[in-house]
């Protein structure tokens, strides 16, 4: 394929990946990844980069679909190895769901970290409660497995089922497969009004009284206003503390967050946790008054925070959540797939 080619059937993939991109109740910062399959080669988003910068930067990568295919069913341990990745610009990685990507029989597939979707598959009856909200589509739920290989050998037990378009993924997000860019656009939009929830309103952050805490401690206001309703609203500060609900959650925000406890001050609590974590937190719940965030909190870090408070407004009061494991929260921290993303939101 020229490269005039190559970019007039890339930009429909780079035009509905940067709307999508751009909706954070879809995507947030480096999250979610498209894909195309052409003449044996499968067209995947880099890891790390941006759905929303689509139609600016460079980001799909080619990978020989076989050659992906024929290791998943052998039972590589890494079927996306060198030999089947082309040649991108700027040594990009294709990203980590390229195993599921390749999988799926459908031409184009999108993974997105719906936020509707998140706020029901992180419910304890997820399953049973998004059953009746998906009637009349071709899809499956798929409980929790590691992104990556352990989620395509669960996806492709249910393939092997029978045929699916939509995939509901537990404390995760959604995936679907169709014919075409405009179809899989079509298809999100009518999956995304069937799960739709009302978020709940958070009290306003009392900004003033935010600085002054902040004041010398190394942290700061968050760059998104909404940022601060994961400590106003009780609700969601409830579901906050008690863990991480989903992958992204523990990559770029660590387990669960830190909030300060009636009584103690800001300093307190951020010596507290340094000596049991070894760190600063991330971000820094002040109930009642708003969120602080680390001065240094990247990017991308921002729209996990961001993401997180769009998640747990939708989630009910009387919800039982279904956070990840300590385990599971290990393999995310200790995989190497996923320090490589750290390294990019870093700037490293």
């Amino acid at each position: 394929m020229s490269e005039q080619a190559q970019m007039d059937f890339l930009r429909p993939l780079a035009e509905a990946s940067a709307r999508m991109g751009k909706d954070p109740l879809l995507i947030q910062g480096a999250g979610g990844n498209t894909s195309c399959k052409r003449d044996g080669v499968l067209w995947v988003k880099a890891s790390g980069k941006w759905l929303a910068a689509a139609e600016e930067e460079s980001m799909f990568v080619p990978v020989d679909l076989d050659g992906v295919r024929r290791r998943i069913v052998g039972g590589d341990v890494d079927p996306v190895s060198p030999e089947v990745i082309g040649a991108p610009a700027g040594g990009l990685r294709p990203s980590i769901e390229t195993t599921l990507h390749a999988l799926m029989p459908h031409r184009v597939v999108v993974h997105v970290h719906s936020v509707n979707t998140i706020a029901w598959a992180s419910r304890t009856d997820g399953e049973q409660a998004v059953r009746p909200l998906m009637e009349g589509l071709a899809w499956a739920w798929v409980p929790y497995r590691r992104p990556g290989l352990p989620l395509t050998q669960s996806v492709s037990q249910l393939l092997g089922q029978r045929p699916v378009d939509v995939l509901v993924l537990a404390t995760h997000g959604l995936v679907l497969g169709a014919g075409s860019c405009d179809e899989a656009r079509r298809l999100l939009d009518a999956v995304e009004r069937k799960v739709a929830v009302e978020a709940r309103l958070a009290p306003a952050a009392d900004l003033h009284r935010l600085r002054s805490l902040a004041d010398g401690t190394g942290y700061r206001l968050p760059k998104r206003a909404e940022g601060h309703a994961v400590a106003t609203d009780p609700v969601s500060l409830k579901f906050a503390v008690n863990g991480s609900l989903y992958p992204d959650h523990v990559v770029f925000l660590g387990p669960a967050v830190t909030a300060v406890a009636d009584g103690d001050s800001v300093a307190e609590t951020l010596a507290r946790a340094v000596a049991q974590g070894g760190m600063e937190p991330p971000i820094l719940l002040i109930p009642g008054v708003g969120t602080l965030v680390r001065e240094s909190l990247s990017a991308g870090a921002e729209e996990m925070l961001l993401c997180l408070a769009l998640v747990l407004a939708r989630i009910p009061a009387d919800a039982s959540v279904a956070y990840l494991s300590d385990d599971e929260t290990a393999a995310l921290l200790d995989w190497d797939a996923e320090k490589y993303r750290q390294q990019l939101a870093h700037g490293v």
